[in-house]
């Protein structure tokens, strides 16, 4: 995610009264710098990996097997991002090819790594003869608590905020030397996928049916993500049309007629 070169680093919140003086950079070693955003994806990475190691064997899914798919999914899923933001600021890298490979300048859209996530946990799951919906409703809750924290390294590169606003909750930002105080949508997105992290755990015993969890969480956040996209002044787009807004509209419907059918269907 890139933004509008923001020259100072400094964050607040007007109405809790509170200011931020923000490096992105954790630490360094031998020169090479650390950022804050790695060690938050990192932290969310192992974090979900905690929470599916105590889910071991539930529908039918092992541990050892997910730990086996994690190997290939965290890097496809990261390329993916990758691709998906690239292809939609094509001309940006077209002038300078070489920047698609610079994944430390920003630029990764999740979106993409949702995509090339399920097409990698679908053919994970035809190897080793794993039922897809299970693995997705296994993972589910750990996704939305990686989702949570990981929003946490926009608020730290200042990145993904949204328009111009006087709500209370406001956040202040300099961008190009002037003082704006603006939507901190990070924050939005971060607090909705939490509640729907706890929202997944509690319901994993009462599942219905196969993929009951996955639809929650695809319905649930393609409808959030359509409100909070409507606000970034970041958003990919295809002429006018915002690509991340599109898409959740897609899902949202999609996943909301798959839940209905199933529903009915586990009725009968």
């Amino acid at each position: 995610m890139n933004h509008k070169k923001l020259i100072m680093n400094i964050v607040t919140f007007p109405m809790l009264n509170l200011k931020f003086n923000i490096d992105n950079v954790a630490f360094s070693i031998f020169g090479f710098d650390i950022y804050w955003y790695a060690i938050l994806i990192v932290s969310a990475m192992l974090i979900s990996i905690c929470i599916f190691k105590m889910r071991d064997g539930l529908y039918e899914i092992k541990f050892s097997d997910v730990i086996d798919l994690a190997v290939y999914l965290i890097p496809i899923s990261i390329v993916s991002a990758r691709i998906y933001y690239v292809i939609f600021n094509l001309q940006e890298y077209l002038e300078n090819p070489i920047r698609i490979l610079n994944f430390r300048g920003g630029g990764l859209a999740i979106y993409g790594g949702i995509i090339g996530g399920l097409i990698t946990c679908a053919i994970f799951c035809k190897k080793r003869k794993i039922k897809l919906l299970n693995l997705l409703d296994f993972v589910a809750p750990g996704i939305a608590l990686g989702q949570a924290i990981g929003r946490w390294g926009n608020f730290i590169n200042i990145e993904a905020y949204g328009v111009e606003t006087t709500l209370p909750w406001r956040m202040g930002i300099y961008e190009s030397g002037k003082y704006i105080e603006v939507h901190p949508t990070f924050l939005y997105e971060s607090l909705a996928t939490f509640i729907l992290f706890i929202i997944l755990l509690k319901i994993k015993n009462k599942r219905k049916f196969e993929g009951q969890l996955t639809c929650i969480y695809f319905m649930w956040y393609s409808f959030v993500r359509m409100f909070i996209e409507g606000l970034r002044t970041d958003s990919l787009k295809l002429g006018t049309i915002r690509i991340s807004q599109l898409l959740s509209l897609i899902i949202f419907i999609v996943s909301v007629i798959f839940y209905a059918r199933a529903k009915k269907t586990n009725k009968k």
